[in-house]
Parts: C-alpha cells; sequence; structure tokens
C-alpha cells in the first residue's frame, strides 16, 4: 500500500462499531450531514454515490461544518476506491462511524484498513460458489506486475484493440 499507493499504513489502525440497521444508519447521516438517505438511495449495505455528490453539490461552503461536510464527502468517495463495491457505485455505510471524530481522520491507518479488506475480499473469492470480486483490486493488479514481471505489459509492443 506504502510502496505502489502511498498510502500510509502506521497510523492508528481502524476500528469502530460496525452498524447494521438502516435506522442507525440514517441517525448517523443526519447526526454528521443533516440530512438522511431514502430507502431507494441505498442498495443493501451501501449507499449509492451518486446520493453522497448531490449532497456534496448543495452545500455552500461558508462556513467550517459546511466545509467539514464537504471533507467528509470527499473522504466517502475516495473510501469508494479504498473499499471498493463490485459495481464501483456506491459505498459500503459501514465506514461511516469513522468520520465522527473529524479532528482525528487523518490519524488512522486507511491503507491498513483497505489492505485488510482486499484479503479479506480475496479469501471469501477463492470459494467455488463465489462469482464476483470486489475490494482494491488495483493494487493486486500493480502488485502482480511489480512482482511477477510475465505478467506485465511489455513496454513498446503493439497494444491491439478489441473494438
Amino acid at each position: 500500500m506504502a510502496l505502489i499507493l502511498g498510502i500510509g499504513i502506521d497510523d492508528l489502525p481502524v476500528t469502530r462499531t460496525t452498524m447494521t440497521s438502516h435506522e442507525t444508519m440514517e441517525a448517523e447521516w443526519l447526526h454528521q450531514f443533516g440530512v438522511a438517505p431514502r430507502a431507494d438511495h441505498c442498495k443493501g449495505s451501501y449507499i449509492k454515490m451518486i446520493w453522497i455528490r448531490n449532497v456534496k453539490d448543495r452545500l455552500h461552503l461558508n462556513d467550517r461544518v459546511s466545509m467539514e461536510k464537504c471533507v467528509k464527502c470527499h473522504i466517502l468517495l475516495f473510501g469508494s476506491i479504498l473499499f471498493a463495491d463490485k459495481s464501483g457505485s456506491a459505498v459500503y455505510w459501514k465506514f461511516m462511524p469513522l468520520l465522527c471524530d473529524f479532528t482525528r481522520i487523518h490519524e488512522s491507518s486507511y491503507g491498513s484498513a483497505s489492505l485488510a479488506h482486499l484479503y479479506s475480499v480475496l479469501c471469501r473469492t477463492s470459494r467455488f460458489a463465489c462469482k464476483e470480486c470486489d475490494g482494491l483490486l488495483i493494487l493486486l493488479h500493480i502488485w502482480a506486475w511489480i512482482c511477477i514481471p510475465v505478467l506485465a505489459p511489455i513496454p513498446g509492443a503493439p497494444q491491439f484493440s478489441t473494438c
């Protein structure tokens, strides 16, 4: 994580209580953003990124609180890369509590958490019945190119389009 993507791994561990009920998440959104997603803005345990973008776009950055809300929206949108779902269009809501203490967000090791999430996903994906994979697969892809050079594209070789 640190060498390939430049995301720190030496800070405090990312730990919080996982929220499982939709009502609890609504309360958390109301507390942190002043607005909660409706059921059609969610899919399972995920909140659609388009809704988060709309919340961010409606903010008027004229005071510290609204600026913090904007930064939290950006963190959630960036979190959709570090902790990707299968579709790439939603953010897992279990990461919302990590934004509660805004002054300590920078102290957490999101690189380690993302790597742990990727390991968990790869373990789940190795099962026979699993048909899909999520997580930070670009990290795995780049690591394979670096550590297994046979897999990497040959520089200067012609690239063929499938179109």
